[in-house]
This record gives structure tokens, sequence and C-alpha cells, in this order.
């Protein structure tokens, strides 16, 4: 047999004795499985190393459950050093060929493809197996860059494809793993370590999860971002991931990064640092969560927060900088609020700042996030920035606290572990 279909047979499912799928996450495989049996591309987008690659073998084993026959599926994995040998869309062809001759399937083929930014011009063969009308095929892809689906992917399957963000694992996915009982307790022990998969395959010592986050950080701008756009400053690259991090749940803008360089002694221009936060958001690594001005209704430039993908990044590598519990309680609201699908801003009113304004379809909720409400006076800023809005959506303020506080002109409150229960 052809050494390449070797190498296919090694990781589809048919291959395989017992095919790993990892950790369940039905978050995911229900909302993808509701799409299966039609033309549009499925495509799962998100950071390296947050379970793309499990999610895509847990909907080919729900196939195989549902009667496909494995011989049915075919599945690559780009990052795998064995499909080095794909480099061109070609190459990608070829090989779904010469798999199609050797065993013959009958019936549609579930071609499934991981990081697949790695294949030059990939598009084109994806619009052309998924409009095929001769063979009947059906595609899923993953990459870890939000610009794949940028210009010409974008326009040759204009509405004919579904994008699945994938996150780390939630606070709820955490308990589950850990087999924790949801409460403060198990709520802090997330917070200080994180969600990244492979963070709980390994021992539970510091020394070993600092190492591991360092090498993952070190190979995403690696991989993602300095090879990729041949970045000519990568200690620069490295030093705006860095201030990102510390800075995170924060109000800040270029100028505010080109300035505290400056500081440093280190000149930089304003375009450069708005380059590179740009690729470290499309490699998923940061989240961007612009200003929204609440009572003039519309989105305002400049100054924005920036939210990390995962809190390990501050937990393991960057603990010597002061940062408060309170910012990765704001963080982690962040990351829940865009797992459940909302658009979200932090809202300006009245020279007051709300920290989420989330949107999905006809649904909107204020959200405040502190760490106690213990002191009056923090209770009080708080319920008074929600009190300036003058409309009739939700409004919510989450705490860490152990109690949960009554209802207060409409305003709840929510203890952080149970956020579950607003969204």
């Amino acid at each position: 047999m052809d050494e390449k279909l070797e190498i296919l047979k090694k990781y589809n499912p048919f291959g395989i004795e017992n095919f790993d799928t990892g950790f369940p996450r039905p978050e995911y495989t229900e909302k993808i499985k509701d799409y299966i049996g039609n033309r549009l591309v499925k495509v799962l987008t998100g950071q390296r190393r947050t379970g793309k690659s499990y999610i895509m073998r847990q909907i080919a084993e729900v196939l195989t459950h549902n009667g496909v026959n494995s011989e049915n599926i075919i599945f690559i994995n780009r990052e795998f050093t064995d499909f080095e040998f794909l480099k061109t869309h070609k190459d990608l062809e070829e090989l779904v060929e010469l798999y199609c001759k050797e065993f013959r399937p009958a019936g549609k083929i579930f071609l499934f493809i991981d990081e697949i930014q790695l294949i030059e011009k990939w598009e084109k063969t994806v619009n052309s197996y998924s409009q095929d009308y001769t063979t009947e095929y059906e595609v899923f892809i993953s990459g870890s860059n939000s610009k794949m689906l940028s210009g010409e992917l974008a326009t040759l399957l204009s509405g004919r494809y579904i994008e699945f963000n994938i996150y780390p694992f939630s606070y709820t996915e955490y308990t589950e793993l850990t087999q924790s009982e949801q409460g403060k307790e198990s709520f802090l022990n997330y917070m200080n370590t994180g969600g990244l998969p492979e963070l709980f395959s390994l021992p539970d010592k510091q020394e070993i999860r600092r190492n591991y986050m360092s090498s993952m950080k070190d190979s995403i701008l690696l991989k993602d971002i300095i090879q990729r756009y041949k970045i000519r400053d990568p200690k620069l690259l490295d030093d705006i991931f860095s201030f990102l991090v510390n800075n995170a749940s924060n109000l800040i803008s270029v100028n505010s990064i080109v300035n505290w360089f400056k500081g440093k002694k280190r000149n930089t221009s304003y375009d450069a640092v708005a380059s590179y936060i740009g690729y470290i958001e499309e490699a998923f690594l940061i989240h961007r969560c612009n200003r929204y001005d609440i009572k003039g209704k519309e989105v305002l430039e400049g100054t924005a927060k920036f939210y990390m993908n995962d809190l390990s990044y501050k937990n393991f590598l960057y603990t010597g900088f002061a940062y408060g519990i309170g910012y990765k309680l704001e963080n982690l609201i962040y990351l829940e609020l865009k797992r459940k699908g909302y658009d979200v801003y932090t809202g300006c009113q009245t020279g007051k700042e709300i920290d989420f304004v989330a949107q999905m379809n006809d649904r909107r909720i204020y959200l405040q996030s502190t760490f106690s409400l213990t002191d009056e006076q923090t209770a009080r800023r708080e319920y008074a920035a929600m009190e300036t809005i003058r409309d009739n959506y939700e409004k919510a303020v989450v705490s860490l606290d152990d109690f949960t506080l009554p209802s207060n002109n409409g305003i709840r409150h929510f203890r952080a572990w149970e956020l579950y229960n607003l969204l």
C-alpha cells in the first residue's frame, strides 16, 4: 500500500483500535451535530491546544455510531509531521483521490482537516469539495488563525460555512473533569489554574506547568505569528504579549503601550505595536473588547480592554506581577460570555464604566464584576453605575462573595460560580 495511504490509515478511525476522543465536550458537539447532513463547511477556530482536534474526533465518533462506515471518514491533522508532505491544495486533492481509488468508499465522504491553514491555498480545495455535486463530501476544518475566514474563502463560500469558536475548558467542564463540587473553592482553583486541556494531564507542579505554558506560548508566537508574518523584532512581540497579559481587564490604547516602551528607553512605532497586537489577536491568545457608548449607541475606537484567552498565561508565566483577583474574575466572565455566543463590549455611561454590555440576538445584559460587595463603598459604586442606565435590559453584578444579595432596583446579584444561571 502507498506510504501516504498508510499514514491516513494510521490516523483514521478505521485504522485505530481505540480511537481516542478525549474529554467529552457536548457544549460544542451538540451545536455542530445540528449542522451535520448538508454542504455547509463546518469551521472550528481557536487557539492551538484548546481541544479542536478532539472535538473533531468526537464528531467522527458520532458519525460512526450513527451508521457511517469508518472508511467514509478521512481524518487529516496537518500539524502532525507525518502529514508535512501536504504543502498545497493540490497535494491534498491528490491524497483524497488516491484514498478514494484505493478504498472505494460508497456514499458520502466526511473529510476532517485539522490545522488547515498550514496547507497553501487550501480554500480552493475546500470550496471544490463542498460544492462538488458529482461526489458528495461533507467538510469539517479547523484552524488557529482568525484570518483564515477572511479574503478568498469568505468570497468563495459566502453563506456556505458555519464557524464554531473553541475556547479552553469552562468552569463547568473543569468541575466535571476534576470531579469537583461547584462552589467558591473549586471556582478559585479553576481561576488559579486555567482551562487549557493539556494542563490536566501534567503533574500538579508549578515548575512543570510553567515550562509547558512557556513552550506553548513560544510555539504559538513562532508558528502562527513570527514565521507567518516574517516578524523582524520577536522580542518586541513577546514583550507586547507580556504587557497585554499583565494589563488584562484594564483600558489601554496603542499609544499607551508605545509610551510605556518609551519609558523603558525602548523606541517603537505606533504602527509596529498596532500590527503586533493584531497578530496576537489573530492567534486567539488575546481578545479585544471595544468600548460601547450606551447612550449614543455606538462602538468607540481607540481605547479598549484586552482579555487573555486563558488565565494560565498569567498564573504560570507572569506570577511576579501584581494582579488583583478581581481582574481575573472579570477575565473569566468575559470568556464565559464569549463561550455562550454573546457579542461583548465595555460600556460607557455618563462618565461611568460598565464592565460588560453583552448582546445576543434581542437579548442584552449589563454586567458588573467585582471581587466583593462586603464593602459598602464598593457596593454603592458598582450599583450606581448600573442605575444610570435608563433602558429595561437585564442588569446584574457578579462577585466572589459567599452570600447572594436580593435584587436592588432590578439589578440582580450572582455569585461567580452560579453565573450560568443568568446566561
